[in-house]
């Protein structure tokens, strides 16, 4: 008579592990569908749709990359290139390419940052101008769902005023309200102003998934670093700590 050999411990323990992390996958996945599903991010934080502060007088107002006006993508590519081609140097004619296709992606989503008070809801004259704006999306790194911000972009009369630090506050109520482990951001190393307000204003740290962290040989050939905060502790090991 035969015996049936039963499973043993250490494969029914494989089994549950890859079953767990693909279920892990899945609701990951159904979050970052979940964000981008939402039409206004803005619509659950309405203090946040008007900023008057240091003589500053602005409103917020939401959009997406493949939503753009002609003149949303002619303000967006002028603001980049007064504000990045100086930190990017000889690399900024590739860089400005790449930016524009990103700005237009379908999953790009954008604050827009218009003069003045918000409009009332009646009115019909045309939409106030352009002063800034911010670039976000929703995406995994190293398997944890992040809020990544590609630009967070303000004339420079706009600057210092406080009007910076409330929208990354904005970015990371956004972050937490749809169970993003993160907000995460790229910095050039010579953007002096931008590395000090996020490290030291807004406490951001330097991610491990940096390259100066990754590997610190090489990390005088990159001239950018990985920025991040973590809103949920769950991934704090994964990118804020070095294995």
């Amino acid at each position: 008579m035969e015996s049936r050999r039963l499973p043993s411990s250490s494969s029914s323990e494989k089994k549950l592990k890859r079953r767990e992390i693909l279920e892990k996958k899945k609701a990951i996945d159904q979050l970052i569908k979940a964000a981008y599903a939402q039409n206004d991010h803005l619509d659950y934080f309405p203090p946040f749709r008007h900023f008057q502060r240091n003589g500053v007088c602005v409103h917020l107002e939401s959009g997406r990359g493949d939503k753009l006006s002609s003149s949303e993508k002619h303000y967006i590519q002028n603001l980049l290139k007064v504000n990045m081609e100086g930190p990017y140097g000889s690399e900024w004619p590739t860089e400005e390419k790449v930016k524009r296709r990103e700005m237009v992606a379908p999953e790009a989503r954008y604050i827009f940052v218009r003069e003045g008070k918000p409009p009332n809801a009646s009115a019909t004259e045309d939409k106030a101008p352009i002063v800034g704006f911010v670039h976000y999306r929703f995406t995994l790194e190293e398997e944890v769902p992040v809020l990544y911000v590609y630009e967070l972009q303000l004339e420079p009369r706009l600057q210092r005023k406080g009007l910076g630090k409330f929208l990354m506050q904005l970015i990371e109520l956004i972050a937490r309200k749809n169970c993003m482990g993160a907000v995460v951001l790229t910095v050039q190393k010579t953007n002096l102003l931008a590395m000090n307000f996020y490290l030291s204003k807004l406490r951001y740290i330097i991610s491990s998934i940096s390259p100066s962290r990754v590997d610190p040989l090489t990390r005088v050939d990159k001239s950018y670093e990985i920025l991040c905060k973590v809103v949920d502790q769950e991934y704090k090991t994964v990118l804020e700590e070095s294995g």
